[in-house]
This record gives structure tokens, C-alpha cells and sequence, in this order.
């Protein structure tokens, strides 16, 4: 049997939320030895977090529980925009469409009021006339957030990596695909590699996608976290959908789903994706390519034929995977002693990055967790 290699924390994925704790432990400098385990060479096509750009918005139409924390994410996303001088966000608004009616629509509006938030709300025909992208029938709302607008995610991701490869106590080690977890009788856990290497260490954090759930288990935690496949794509467009024209948005459309889009940003083309529906996975399953499922185009374009006339043909599509819970809300806690587990993020996470980092960064060092992430633990499921 392989040494293990020990370090006082341990890491494993390091995927959105792994790198953030890691970026935020790289900049403690408190003395503890950090490693970050990650089976590929993040940022990466493997987790949820490729595709370039993800939405941040603070008017929360999840739950005004989500707010707070979209605050200081929000805070801290400009934080780090600052400190390596590089365009991370995209101040574009976001423009949140549907029936007056519609629970998400409502509460947005009940987040901006509760917190003070800028909102213009909008009815179809003025949202059209203010973005001629858009072809809206009177009856649809348009809840407009000045503030909020695009994160780069991958280069977060790089940035991200780059700082913790300048840390003295912090340490990133790809090509790491872990197998098992088991618990030592000393107390703390030893990871191993599918390659026979072992890593042991006191505390753990896994936030590792779809392989959180199945590496947990053999120790008797079950965790209620789905896997699905979602399609995404990007559109010739002409320039009312310039990213100095048209905002980021969300679509409920009670007939044709949920759906969610970006203008055209560096030249890449119109983004659109949908946020329901899906082809649930196991874990491990190979995705089908964009364009293997029946609906994969179609699902998009009749969103583009009913409310898109600037937005032209398909330039190219892609897949991606959401991890979530029955709630689709975040499953985070402390199962056993030293093990945290952080996942189902999918869908809405990635904008909370820098905050989850901060928290669960904390959480790791100290062995105490915030407040402001006890209502993600997995009880509230058990209670569901």
C-alpha cells in the first residue's frame, strides 16, 4: 500500500466552488497546508462549468433567501476584477421576462422590494421598443436589474488557478480522479486516486459534481443529488444584440419552458440555453453530443422564431450537466465530522462562486459554518 501524502485540508474537485475555497485560502497565508485534487486540468469541459459566461443577478427569482449572499458574491466579484486587472464582468443588466403571473417574475419583484434593489418593471411592448432585439406581446412583464450582468467564467476559472499556483500553501494537483474516501481510524479521511496515490488529511471538502454523491456513500451518507444533460448554443445575430444593445436575460415562457441568454459577446454569437427539461444521467454516463437528442435544436429555435427576429442561423452547440437536488436548491453540510459536502448547484450557482469560496473557505480552516449557508443543509431534504 502507497504513503499518503498529507496535507491539513483537503480538496476535492476543483471545479467552481473547489478553486474559489482555494483562491480564498491561498490568500489567508495562515499556515495550513491546502490541497486542491481535481481528476482533469481545471478550467475544463468535464464539471458545469465551461461555456464561457454565466449571469449574475441579485433581484433573486429563486428565493429572497439567495440575496444576501448574491450581495457579497457580487461585492467580491469586482474585488477580483480589481486585484488582477482583468474584464471579469460585464455590466450588461439582465432583463427577467414572463407573465405578470409568474412565480419567478414575482419574486423578483418581492426580492427588489425587500432590499432595495433597482428594478424596472416593464410591460412586453416597452421592453421591445427599449431592445428591438425582442418581439413581446403586451401581457409578458419585463423586470429589467441595472446591476447585474455577465461573469467571464473561465477566465475566473484561470485567474483563479494562477493565484493558487503562487501560493506557498496551497497546491493544485490534476490528473487526480478519485476512487474512494475512507474515514481513518486516527480520525480525518485518506482519498484515493484511481492510480493507486492516497492523500489523508484532518478536514475534507468535496464539491465534486456529479462523483460527490457516489464517493460519499460506502460511508453511509446518502445524498439526493440528480444528473442531467442541458444543451446550450450560440446564434448568428445581427447588432441589436451587441453586448452595448442587449442584456442578459431570463425566459418564462408557460408553453415552451424556461429559458435563459446572453448578447453577443467578443463576436461569438447570440447564447441561448434552457434551464428545465433535460436528459437525466447517471453518474459517469457519457453525454450525448449536441445534436445526438431529437430536441436539442428545436428546443432553442422555437424560442428564437417566436421572440428573437434579429437572431439567425445556428453557429454551433454544446452540452453541459446540472447537478441538483429535489429543491433545486444548494446541498451543503457536515455529514460526519471533518467531511463537508458542497453540491446541486447547477443551474444558478456559479454566480455565488466568490461567496461560497469565502464561506466555505471558513468553514475548512476554522470547522465552523456560517450562518448564511444553513439553510442548504441536507435535513430540510430529509424533512421534504
Amino acid at each position: 500500500m502507497n504513503d499518503a501524502t498529507h496535507s491539513d485540508r483537503l480538496i476535492i474537485g476543483g471545479g467552481s466552488m473547489g478553486l474559489a475555497v482555494a483562491d480564498y485560502l491561498a490568500a489567508q497565508r495562515g499556515g495550513q497546508s491546502v490541497r486542491v485534487l481535481d481528476a482533469h486540468s481545471p478550467p475544463h469541459d468535464q464539471g458545469a462549468h465551461h461555456g464561457e459566461t454565466r449571469l449574475i443577478r441579485l433581484a433573486y427569482g429563486e428565493g429572497a433567501g439567495y440575496v444576501g449572499l448574491a450581495q457579497r458574491a457580487y461585492e467580491r466579484w469586482l474585488e477580483l476584477e480589481h486585484e488582477t486587472g482583468e474584464s471579469l464582468f460585464l455590466p450588461t443588466g439582465v432583463l427577467n421576462l414572463g407573465p405578470a403571473s409568474a412565480p419567478f417574475i414575482r419574486q423578483v419583484e418581492a426580492s427588489a422590494n425587500q432590499f432595495d434593489l433597482p428594478l424596472d418593471v416593464l410591460d412586453g411592448e416597452a421592453v421591445s421598443r427599449r431592445w428591438p432585439g425582442w418581439n413581446l406581446a403586451p401581457d409578458i412583464t419585463g423586470a429589467f436589474e441595472s446591476r447585474a450582468g455577465v461573469l467571464r467564467v473561465e477566465r475566473i476559472l484561470t485567474r483563479w488557478r494562477e493565484r493558487v499556483g503562487r501560493s506557498r500553501d496551497v497546491t493544485l494537483t490534476t490528473g487526480a480522479r478519485i476512487v474512494r474516501l475512507e474515514s481513518r481510524e486516527a480520525g480525518g479521511y485518506v482519498a484515493i486516486c484511481a492510480d493507486g496515490r492516497r492523500f489523508c488529511t484532518e478536514r475534507v471538502l468535496i464539491a465534486a459534481g456529479q462523483h460527490l454523491a457516489p464517493l460519499v456513500a460506502p460511508l453511509g451518507i446518502e445524498l439526493p443529488l440528480t444528473r442531467v444533460r442541458k444543451t446550450f448554443a450560440w446564434f448568428e445575430a445581427d447588432e441589436r444584440y451587441s453586448v452595448e444593445r442587449f442584456p442578459g436575460f431570463s425566459l418564462t415562457d408557460l408553453e415552451l419552458g424556461v429559458y435563459y441568454g446572453f448578447p453577443d459577446i467578443d463576436g461569438a454569437g447570440f447564447k441561448i440555453g434552457r434551464h428545465d427539461s433535460g436528459q437525466p444521467l447517471d453518474p459517469g454516463e457519457p453525454m450525448q453530443a449536441f445534436g445526438d437528442h431529437s430536441d436539442d435544436l428545436s428546443e432553442l429555435q422555437q424560442v428564437v422564431d417566436r421572440y428573437l427576429p434579429g437572431v439567425g442561423r445556428l453557429k454551433h452547440g454544446a452540452v453541459c450537466q446540472y447537478i441538483r437536488t429535489p429543491d433545486e436548491d444548494f446541498l451543503i453540510d457536515e455529514p460526519l465530522p471533518g467531511l463537508i459536502v458542497a453540491g446541486g448547484f447547477s443551474g444558478h450557482g456559479f454566480k455565488f462562486a466568490s461567496a461560497m469560496g469565502e464561506a466555505l473557505g471558513r468553514w475548512l480552516e476554522t470547522g465552523t459554518s456560517t450562518s448564511s449557508l444553513g439553510a442548504f443543509a441536507r435535513r430540510r431534504l430529509a424533512r421534504g
